[in-house]
């Protein structure tokens, strides 16, 4: 059974930063895509950032480039999202996820487009302000 847990999140001031981190078990998949993804509450979900764990290829929503940085520990089973310079749109639900994907759906999952395929946590909450 896969599980994944978020943590980290919480109340941040603007231009501050936080790390949120999501354990994950029972998803050992070194060809899948592990992300973070968030919603605010009457918005549509939105992938934020993503990481293939395969390789170090990345994905970065244009909203959180340069700004966010997705990395994971194997070791740890953990993947991270350092989140900095944050915006009062920053707030919102942000829910770890993680999936084996076939090619025609990876742009569209990375993106927040496919919240019914593969695993996700229950989420954390941030909130900028």
């Amino acid at each position: 059974e896969v599980q994944l847990v978020e943590s980290g999140g919480g109340s941040v001031q603007v231009g501050g930063s936080v790390t949120l981190s999501c354990e994950a078990s029972g998803y050992t998949s070194t060809s899948g895509f592990m992300g973070w993804h968030r919603q605010d509450p009457g918005k549509r979900l939105e992938g934020v950032a993503a990481i293939y764990t395969g390789g170090v290829n990345t994905y970065y929503a244009d909203s959180v480039k340069g700004r966010f940085i997705v990395s994971g520990d194997n070791a740890k089973n953990t993947l991270y999202l350092q989140m900095n310079s944050l915006k009062t749109e920053d707030s919102a639900m942000y829910y770890c996820a993680a999936a084996n994907l076939l090619p025609y759906e990876e742009v569209n999952w990375v993106r927040g487009g496919a919240p019914d395929i593969g695993y996700w946590g229950q989420g954390t909450q941030v909130t900028v302000s």
